[in-house]
């Protein structure tokens, strides 16, 4: 490889790829559903050899940086199809490697058909955190996340949620991720999300670009129905009297606009600190670019042969952590580019490059010039009764 590998800026959160296959057949799914299907080549669980040598290259990497706080989402696939000695194996090798100073905090991204009190258990003793894939009620979500028979998953999820909130495992509840489904009435949905408790909620746009456009998200059209779905739940929790749970998009927003710093890719200039390693030890960019090309997430690197500080290097994180330069003109010159970021590098792909417009762009102005008014009027009200 040719890129430098100096002093590049650390890697925060890294997803670990620990099985590659799923019990459900989620019809949206980046992985199995999209243009790259190397998922076939792969195999299918991370051995315990490789989580070792993920495990030396964490704590090389953290005393590289002199990190405090680093990140690791177990992931797939459905990570729980690997066991819970393989993942009770990995998070005691890596907490053995890393150097004391830096506190590792892990989380398992799992659709909860197989989470139980035995799996909530060995999580507890592990200290590792837990969110939930959940799209809304039982008719919104069995829309796409089913089992491959068409047997509906919501009954089994929402029995892993009763679990997961009641006293006993409460801590350990990261929050829940939906993907929207545009044809759902936004505000049924979210409380029906809200009615788990969720202390967090993460809402996804559902992954396409400008060659494979999103359901219901024409290339040409200037509106479609994500931008008002997004508002109209906006609307309901920034309006509701006291905190109801935390989203991360809407925060974002509302953190960009007062000139602070964003916490997702999907929004904002902030240069991102996350990378993918493959159950085969392989070192990849965002998986999510796997809805653009085969071989778009690839760096080349594997664990066994590079650090990390390389894969830093690659230049395609390097055009992910570009910022404005990395935008094409269009957006450079765009009134909101510096909340929006571009959208979602993923979602800019044209067919060549991602230097192009977020497929999603009208929705995300429409969002953030709603939200904006929203904070203009209630800062205006402050100052007047003399709070600002």
């Amino acid at each position: 490889m040719t890129w430098a590998a100096e002093r590049e800026r650390p890697f925060r959160d890294v997803v670990v790829k620990v099985h590659g296959r799923c019990n459900l057949a989620c019809d949206y799914c980046y992985v199995y559903q999209h243009h790259d299907q190397s998922w076939r080549r792969k195999p299918a669980a991370m051995s315990r050899p490789t989580a070792e040598v993920l495990a030396r290259r964490l704590a090389e990497h953290a005393a590289a940086h002199d990190l405090r706080d680093l990140r690791v989402i177990l992931h797939g696939g459905e990570p729980l199809l690997a066991g819970l000695d393989f993942l009770t194996y990995l998070v005691r090798t890596v907490r053995a490697e890393v150097p004391s100073g830096t506190g590792v905090r892990f989380t398992v991204q799992t659709n909860g058909v197989l989470l139980d009190e035995r799996a909530l258990r060995v999580f507890a003793d592990e200290d590792v955190r837990i969110g939930i894939s959940l799209d809304g009620s039982r008719a919104t979500n069995d829309r796409h996340r089913r089992f491959a028979g068409g047997r509906s998953s919501h009954p089994a999820v929402v029995r892993a949620l009763g679990l997961l909130r009641g006293d006993r495992f409460r801590h350990l509840y990261a929050g829940i991720l939906c993907t929207i489904d545009a044809g759902s009435d936004p505000v049924e949905t979210y409380e029906h999300l809200l009615s788990y408790e969720p202390p967090a909620l993460d809402l996804l746009l559902p992954h396409g670009n400008r060659v494979s456009p999103p359901p219901g998200r024409p290339v040409d059209e200037r509106r479609s129905a994500y931008g008002p779905w997004l508002t109209a739940v906006f609307d309901r929790w920034y309006g509701a009297p006291r905190v109801e749970t935390r989203i991360r998009l809407f925060e974002s927003l509302l953190d960009l606009l007062l000139g602070g710093h964003s916490g997702t890719e999907a929004l904002g200039l902030d240069p991102i600190d996350i990378v993918t390693v493959e159950t085969d030890g392989s070192i990849e960019q965002s998986d999510i670019l796997k809805t653009a090309a085969e071989g778009a997430a690839e760096t080349g690197l594997h664990l066994l042969t590079a650090s990390l500080e390389q894969a830093a290097g690659h230049p395609g994180i390097r055009a992910r952590r570009s910022g404005l330069a990395g935008l094409g003109a269009e957006c450079r010159v765009c009134p909101v580019v510096r909340v929006c970021g571009g959208g979602l590098y993923a979602h800019r792909f044209d067919g060549t490059g991602f230097a192009n417009r977020s497929v999603y762009c009208p929705d995300l102005y429409s969002l953030i010039a709603h939200v904006h008014e929203r904070l203009t009027v209630d800062l205006r009200r402050r100052r007047r009764r003399g709070f600002g």
